[in-house]
Parts: C-alpha cells; sequence; structure tokens
C-alpha cells in the first residue's frame, strides 16, 4: 500500500512564503501523477496543482499560476512532492492535500486520485 504524509504548513502573513512537502512511502510505483488539494472552511475541494509522474510536465489553477510551484523528487522507495507557495494572500488559507495515484497528469476530479494525505494546515493573514 502507500502512505502519504504532509508536513510544511503553518502561519505565514499576507505576501509571504510556505514550502509544502509529502512524502510518499510503500509501494511508490502506485503513486503515478501527483496533485495538490485544499479546502477552505465552508468550502468544497479545490484542485490546485498537478504533476506527472516524472516530474516533467506540471499543471496549475488560474488562482496559483505564477504563485505556486510543485516539483517531485524520486527515489528508489519514496517519493516526496514540493509545493512551493509564495506571495501567499488570505485566500490561500485552507488545509492543503496531497493525492497521488491518478493514471491522468493534472486531473482535477478527486475521484482519479488513490491516496491521500492527512493534509496540513495552512493559514495567511
Amino acid at each position: 500500500d502507500v502512505q502519504l504524509v504532509e508536513s510544511g504548513g503553518g502561519s505565514v502573513q499576507a505576501g509571504g512564503s510556505l514550502r509544502l512537502s509529502c512524502v510518499a512511502s510503500g509501494y511508490t510505483l502506485s503513486t503515478r501523477c501527483r496533485g495538490w488539494f485544499r479546502q477552505a472552511p465552508g468550502k468544497g475541494p479545490e484542485w490546485v496543482s498537478g504533476i506527472n509522474r516524472s516530474g516533467t510536465t506540471t499543471f496549475y489553477s488560474e488562482s496559483v499560476k505564477g504563485r505556486f510551484t510543485i516539483s517531485v523528487e524520486n527515489a528508489a522507495d519514496e517519493v516526496t512532492v514540493y509545493l512551493e507557495m509564495g506571495s501567499l494572500k488570505p485566500d490561500d488559507t485552507a488545509m492543503y492535500y496531497c493525492a497521488a495515484g491518478s493514471w491522468v497528469a493534472g486531473s482535477l476530479y478527486e475521484h482519479d486520485y488513490n491516496y491521500w494525505g492527512q493534509g496540513t494546515q495552512v493559514t495567511v493573514s
């Protein structure tokens, strides 16, 4: 099986930066394409960014394009997906979730992803 563990969330002032990490362990060959989603209080989940297996192709929602950067490090027994977040705004406040296992790179749809992390909170004031 695959386990995803996020870290790097926190509180930051508007205009600041954070880097989220998501470590995938276990049968990492099945993680395929990965992505980040977020959910703000009282709102539904929102796709933020996606990346293909090799890390050569990236995708971003319009709300974060130009401010966030997704990347991946593929090791033999562990895969780490990063989300570098810059020029943060209060609207970026949400719980951020790492997702993996999609056959479709950059998929916006939760049901395309088989594996999910527990989430990491980002608060921008």
